[in-house]
């Protein structure tokens, strides 16, 4: 007789990788969702409106000891390593640049994005955990493993990863992009006519900016900036005969590929290294290779001691500049004497040592995507205004408030317009002169925001206007910064929200005068108010003039603002006090409607599921017999599939056109689904070190509608990748019959295309 293996029989620790893609045929849609860090307009430097998941989580759970929902305990090493997790996530985003059936620019494009993923996983998670190593502060991972041999990982998995982008780019997107006439080539390459060209821009707009650094006694070898593309040169003193190091800094403000002549372009690199002679005159150049260091850019702020916070986080980025190293990228080509120095003075261990084809740095394909190639790109979709708020038979501006009163609308971003809905609102509200206080939170925002404008013009006509700026939004404190000054320097009241907490929830609150009443109107939200992110990030949001939700925010802005020790509401749940406990009541709620015979079903959507008490709880429903999908973005540390521990759980992940970032809660209720929507993913920062705010979405029309998404998102007709009990991926982008399988983002764009509004 067959027997099943035991749940603690299939989950011991394994390496999580993707599984081959169950291939699709010429004409298949890519799988579709969400990455991680989408840079949009980014040829260089970091670009706002990042969520990158990378937040160091050092929280111990105790896995052992918990009880399941038959009351024996549940097994150990029942999660999976959210580092390789995160890494099997950058792989899914790296097949979406292999697929043949992604458009060609947009297959450059995600070699940028992975690049750029990799880039902010080193410097900040690869960062903290040798951090913690060093100060001995590291303790062994929820999925078993110690800090030492996570390392070990990760350098194994991300140098096989890299070689693979690597090989990607080489192989198949840049023989691909020269048949379309976009030649992507290095320096003998170049005709003269192009090379000239060239030497005459080095003069005038390269070779001025450029500082050639020595290093012999006289001069130490320089401190290397994070990122930053270097040529390590070697040149020859033709009177002595002494060969002599010295680096050269790519100025990281030109452009990233130079065009030598219409469609072709050089790396900026290989026009600097033909003109070396120029830096060094009367010296013999024998050699140079390009290298790039990744440093520790992860911010520590002790707030408890910081008496102005402001000022404590202006002077630790001043620092973050000069963090360790925890990577070195070289070309594979480079001078064994010339890395063992390099290695040397950067104190970094041959483990961190990564040797790759040139170019280095493929985040410079984000200029490339960006060329004006329509038809090498993904067909183009203008968001329109969501049928609520739309004035059908009038030119002017519709009037938000009144829609508001008549009902609720739920916005579903990119497919329903940011401008003419969140952005309006607050722009109606700043210029209503009935309009008594606007409050608002702002995690991240563009640099020329009207959302930030909208608040100053409010504040310089008289309202009171609160904003909770949050100066520690990873690589954006320094915008912040700048914001929260202007938005001061206006008449806006700026703070900083609690110590040790960040405010991460998306809340708008208007106050206004209507005849002998104040009424409040309210948008709670899934991502940033940013108006170009909005553009390219999946987000919902509602827009509700309901009194309780009006009534939640005032009590949160005051509890954020103020003194207020307020930890329930009426519409809202709110980390780091009753979120976490909120959902695992619901969950088990779920529990008792299974054994009861009722409807029971849990589906979530977030961008990461980590924490551990809330997996544990969902283990339980599954145990219990409650179906239970979950619809995951990135890092996913339940092992779902288990025999007797998660059988009735399914994980899908969607990646492609737009980066899938809205967090939705589902729960079966008895037949009376109840659904939230909010800021919140299930990761420890979230939970216990951040203001995060779910509503209760009221609408049943509007619950359906969000059911529906979560429906057809984990359905196994839709494309996507499914997570698998040992922690492999499988991509399913095409059915038996070779067939593609629907894809998510482009039926919702065709729904908006056919009419304006709701069509989830």
């Amino acid at each position: 007789m067959n027997q099943q293996p035991s749940a603690q029989a299939q989950i011991q620790p394994e390496m999580s990788t993707t599984k081959p893609s169950q291939a699709p045929g010429p004409s298949a849609q890519p799988s579709v969702g969400s990455i991680a860090a989408h840079r949009p307009n980014a040829v260089r430097g970091t670009v706002p409106g990042l969520e990158p998941d990378l937040d160091a989580d050092p929280d111990a759970y105790e896995d052992e000891g918990v009880v399941g929902a038959d009351g024996e305990e549940l097994p150990s090493g029942r999660f999976l390593d959210r580092e390789r997790s995160w890494l099997a996530f950058n792989e899914r985003v790296l097949e979406l640049a292999e697929d043949p059936a992604t458009p060609l620019l947009e297959r450059a494009n995600f070699l940028a994005i992975f690049a750029s993923n990799l880039d902010e996983f080193f410097m900040v998670r690869v960062a903290g955990l040798k951090r913690r190593i060093a100060t001995g502060v590291a303790t062994r991972s929820a999925s078993g493993l110690q800090p030492r041999e996570v390392l070990d990982l990760i350098w194994t998995r991300s140098r096989e990863l890299m070689a693979r982008h690597a090989a990607c780019f080489q192989q198949d997107i840049a023989p691909e992009l020269a048949d379309q006439g976009i030649h992507l080539i290095r320096w003998p390459e170049l005709t003269e006519k192009e090379q000239a060209r060239l030497f005459t821009l080095f003069r005038q707009q390269i070779f001025p900016v450029l500082t050639p650094l020595a290093v012999d006694p006289a001069h130490p070898f320089p401190y290397i900036s994070g990122l930053s593309l270097n040529l390590a040169v070697v040149v020859r003193n033709p009177v002595s005969g002494h060969d002599h190091f010295a680096r050269v800094k790519v100025p990281p403000l030109l452009s990233r590929f130079l065009e030598a002549s219409p469609q072709r372009y050089v790396p900026i690199e290989d026009v600097i290294a033909a003109h070396l002679e120029e830096l060094f005159p009367g010296m013999e150049v024998r050699a140079h290779h390009m290298f790039r260091v990744t440093r520790n850019e992860d911010l520590e702020v002790e707030e408890d001691d910081a008496e102005n916070l402001l000022q404590a986080l202006e002077k630790e980025l001043m620092r973050r500049r000069f963090g360790p190293p925890v990577r070195l990228e070289v070309e594979e080509s480079i001078d064994p004497a010339v890395l063992d120095l390099l290695v040397q003075e950067l104190k970094i261990s041959d483990a961190e040592v990564y040797p790759l084809p040139g170019p280095l740095d493929l985040t410079g394909l984000f200029g490339i995507g960006a060329l004006d190639r329509p038809e090498l790109k993904y067909p183009k979709f203008v968001a329109g205004t969501h049928r609520d708020l739309a004035e059908v038979e009038s030119a002017s501006a519709p009037d938000i408030f009144a829609a508001l009163r008549a009902r609720d609308v739920l916005l579903h971003h990119p497919y329903d317009s940011f401008s003419t809905s969140v952005q309006a609102f607050l722009e109606q509200a700043a210029g209503d002169p009935d309009v008594l206080a606007i409050k608002q939170t702002l995690y991240r925002t563009s640099g020329d925001s009207p959302i930030v404008d909208a608040l100053i013009d409010a504040a310089e006509s008289g309202k009171q206007v609160l904003v909770l700026v949050e100066i520690k939004a990873r690589f954006d404190e320094q915008a912040n910064i700048k914001w929260a000054r202007k938005l001061e320097e206006s008449g806006c009241h700026v703070v900083y929200g609690l110590v040790g907490l960040k405010t991460h929830c998306k809340l708008s609150l208007v106050v206004r005068q209507e005849g002998e009443m104040l009424r409040r109107y309210s948008h709670v939200g899934t991502g940033n108010y940013h108006p170009k992110t909005a553009r390219l990030y999946e987000d919902l949001g509602l827009l509700t003039a309901d009194p309780q939700v009006g009534a939640d925010l005032s009590d949160l802005f005051n509890r954020l603002s103020g003194y207020s020790r307020r930890e329930t509401y009426r519409r809202l749940l709110v980390a780091p006090k009753s979120l976490r406990d909120g959902l695992i009541q619901r969950i088990n709620k779920e529990i008792d409607n299974q054994r009861a015979g009722r409807d029971a079903y849990v589906r979530i959507k977030v961008n990461s599921m980590v924490d551990e008490a809330v997996i544990d709880a969902l283990y339980r429903a599954s145990q219990a017999g409650v179906p239970v999908d979950i619809w995951v973005r990135g890092i996913c540390a339940l092992r779902p599939g288990v025999t007797g521990l998660s059988e009735t759980i399914r994980v899908r992940s969607i990646l492609g056109r737009f980066l899938e970032h809205s967090r939705i809660f589902v729960f079966g209720n008895g037949g009376e689904p109840e659904v939230w929507l909010g800021s919140a993913d299930m990761m420890h920062r979230n939970l216990d070190r951040r203001i995060e705010a779910l509503v209760r979405v009221a609408d049943p029309a509007h619950r359906a509608s969000l059911n529906r998404l979560l429906e057809r998102g984990t359905s196994d007709a839709t494309s996507s990748w499914h997570l698998g009990p040992d922690g492999d991926w499988t991509r399913h982008a095409v059915d038996a019959d070779g067939a593609p399988l629907r894809n998510v983002q482009e039926m919702l764009i065709d729904a908006r295309r056919r009419r304006r509004g709701p069509a989830t």
